[in-house]
């Protein structure tokens, strides 16, 4: 069962499931492109999945491949992370990341190449 604190971020136990959304930002195309991004204490921002709103690619980090599942709604301008099987060191901030441009297999997993940013959802695993 996942909780919200007063901080507005989220605290859940290990192994489970938390969705978070992202609504894209302007007008999208099939060139569009959104992803997740976290940072845990002290680390540097990862990459954590991706998708092309033209709807010919998904992408993973190897850390979450397998548990999270990313996913978009067009009609809604969202999209969807969906987390299952939350281990401790899935805690991090979360941010969304857009960018108008349809980035290729290379560039997916690269900061500098979103230009939108949201501020960022605190995710805590923790017994």
């Amino acid at each position: 069962q996942a909780q919200q604190p007063d901080s507005g971020g989220w605290l859940v136990q290990p192994g489970a499931s938390l969705p978070l959304s992202c609504e894209a930002s302007g007008r999208t195309s099939r060139m569009y492109t959104l992803a997740w991004f976290r940072q845990a204490p002290g680390k540097d921002r990862e990459f954590v999945a991706a998708i092309r709103w033209s709807g010919d690619g998904t992408y993973y980090a190897d850390s979450v491949r397998g548990r999270f599942s990313i996913s978009k709604d067009s009609a809604k301008n969202t999209a969807r992370l969906q987390m299952n099987s939350l281990k401790p060191e899935d805690t991090a901030v979360y941010y969304c990341a857009r960018t108008s441009r349809r980035l290729i297999t290379s560039q997916v997993r690269q900061i500098y190449e979103y230009e939108s940013w949201d501020q960022g959802t605190q995710v805590t695993v923790s017994s």
